[in-house]
């Protein structure tokens, strides 16, 4: 079988430097993305022509299509795609600045909307393709702290979700990671804090010490070869969380969540015209299987 070409932005450390690794272990090519690729230059040395190392800022639409173009140029096709660039930023909401913000908003969700959308004419074309859309399970849930990043990664679940459902007739698999906390350096290097105000101490101080002075137990290793199993099952789930806090913090807020719907339904229901018909009650019900 022919090797997969697989597009991973972020490549430089965490996740990102895992899979990539894990991937070209395995045999397949990788073109690692980062906007520094020089850090990429031990893994071009031990594994050759099988890796291509580009320099690529996902918050640049024009760069994104002038790297998407030369793999293609150079190798034909994408296979697989991963969009796993993005850091972390903490602080209260009213500690940030609005370019603090925005930083969070245009790396963590418009670089995947930008990457996904140069990739995409090209997996249509070849109906078929695989596509990952790291997210995290701050996409599922929220604590304080991180909320642009949450507002980042709860917009990645959404688009991720709605274009699964487009894609799928033409054969382009996509599945969204949530992964909890592992051993890279999101909290370190990759997470940039903001000035403090002191009355939010009691709300932030907790997880901020949590962040500094502990090492999560995700092994990101173990998540490289858990994402390359995804791409390799014939039916993918639309969501995989990764890691034992991943799953627990999902299932505390599906529980909760479910109970505040129960406890508020009456009222819920009481704002529908009398008599009238909900989209469960049509055709139009397959939409929301």
């Amino acid at each position: 079988m022919m090797n997969k070409v697989w597009l991973i932005t972020g490549s430089s450390r965490g996740l990102g430097r895992s899979l990539a690794e894990s991937v070209l272990e395995k045999g397949d090519i990788v073109v690692a993305t980062a906007r520094k690729p020089e850090q990429l230059k031990d893994l071009k040395t031990k594994f050759g022509d099988r890796i291509l190392t580009l320099k690529l800022d996902v918050t640049d639409p024009n760069e994104v299509k002038s790297v998407v173009t030369e793999v293609i140029s150079q190798l034909g096709r994408i296979d697989v795609l991963v969009n796993n660039a993005g850091y972390g930023f903490f602080g209260a909401v009213e500690e940030q600045s609005e370019a603090d913000i925005r930083s969070q908003i245009e790396t963590n969700l418009f670089g995947v909307i930008y990457v996904t959308k140069e990739v995409l004419p090209y997996m249509r074309k070849a109906r078929s393709g695989s596509i990952l859309q790291v997210s995290s399970v701050g996409g599922r849930g929220a604590v304080p702290g991180i909320s642009a990043y949450h507002a980042a990664k709860f917009g990645v679940e959404g688009f991720s979700e709605s274009l699964a459902q487009e894609i799928l007739p033409l054969g382009i698999k996509l599945t969204i990671i949530e992964p909890g906390g592992f051993a890279t350096d999101w909290a370190g290097s990759s997470m940039d804090y903001a000035t403090p105000i002191s009355d939010y101490a009691e709300t932030l101080g907790l997880l901020k010490t949590y962040l500094q002075k502990n090492t999560p137990p995700g092994d990101p290793k173990k998540a490289a070869l858990a994402m390359i199993q995804v791409v390799e099952s014939e039916n993918p789930p639309l969501r995989l969380a990764l890691g034992k806090d991943a799953v627990e913090l999902i299932r505390r807020g599906e529980k909760s969540k479910s109970e505040e719907l129960e406890k508020w339904l009456s009222l819920s229901l009481s704002t529908d015209r009398d008599g009238s018909l909900t989209v469960f009650d049509t055709d139009t019900a397959k939409l929301f299987k």
